[in-house]
């Protein structure tokens, strides 16, 4: 066990010193970006950029629409890296791998991190195109990634989650909404392993357990964030609906389109809050 303990604090021991030997600043906030949602990356005063099969210790992005490298820089005067596209559960990775990057945050001396995705809405008021703040969420993926030995000076064994998103961070973020104009919705997002999507029967049972987005990520990294202490905000842009009435097919290239076009609406969110901090 104790092996197993040392080992993990070893490998974000040495993917820190890899990125601290590259960087200039260290960085202050951490962004994931989802599915399709690499574009905040242009709006990043870039600094330094490193690829995933680069660093020690990090797997690579298999999905289209991850570009699969760091970018480190300025964003609303902040020192950010950014995750340009994540790790999934349906690609074969354990949850250890998904959440070692979150684990590398924090050795960084990150405190807050930001995640994006992309989802379904099972909710008949939140319409494709829309972007809502994740309140709460609920972990449908059959595993958790605090599984296994835990190293109580990195977290507590059996971490709070009453407060998974910083209530602090989504005040800022409706303000934000508001003071650009941009509606936003507030909600709970459900996580499912994929990579199949969801059937009418599921669209149903997600909706009837209080779930109004439902996507393959997102819950991984804000488990293990909260495990390190580290607040969290999270937006889902939402490409497609799953009301169990008239559900349409949806391909890869529909979900891109649509995340295209309500990405600009969680970016300026995401600036805003961010020069707020």
């Amino acid at each position: 066990m104790n092996s197993n303990i040392s080992e993990l604090k070893q490998k974000m021991k040495e993917s820190a010193e890899f990125i601290e030997n590259i960087i200039s600043e260290k960085p202050e906030i951490g962004i994931i970006l989802g599915t399709g949602l690499g574009g905040l990356a242009d709006d990043i005063e870039k600094e330094q950029v490193i690829d995933y099969y680069e660093i020690p210790n990090f797997v690579v992005s298999t999905v289209e629409g991850h570009a699969g490298r760091l970018i480190f820089g300025k964003l609303g005067g902040k020192n950010v890296m950014a995750m340009q596209g994540r790790f999934h559960f349906y690609e074969g990775y354990s949850m250890q791998q998904i959440t070692f990057p979150i684990r590398v945050m924090k050795a960084l001396g990150i405190e807050t991190m930001i995640v994006s995705n992309a989802c379904g809405s099972v909710n008949n008021y939140m319409l494709a195109g829309s972007v809502m703040i994740i309140d709460d969420h609920i972990n449908l993926l059959g595993t958790n990634p605090l599984i296994g030995p835990n190293d109580d000076s990195i977290g507590l064994r059996f971490p709070d989650m009453s407060e998974p998103y910083s209530q602090e961070l989504i005040e800022l973020a409706e303000q934000a909404a508001l003071e650009n104009n941009i509606k936003i919705h507030k909600g709970v997002y459900a996580a499912l392993s994929g990579p199949s999507l969801e059937t009418r029967a599921e669209y149903r049972m997600l909706n009837i357990i209080g779930a109004d987005v439902v996507g393959m990520s997102t819950v991984p990294e804000v488990i293990v964030a909260n495990h390190m202490n580290m607040k969290c905000l999270g937006l889902s842009v939402i490409t497609d609906v799953g009301f169990p009435v008239g559900v349409e097919v949806v391909t890869l290239e529909k979900v891109m389109a649509a995340a295209k076009t309500a990405e600009p609406k969680m970016n300026a969110i995401i600036r805003n809050v961010i020069r707020k901090l």
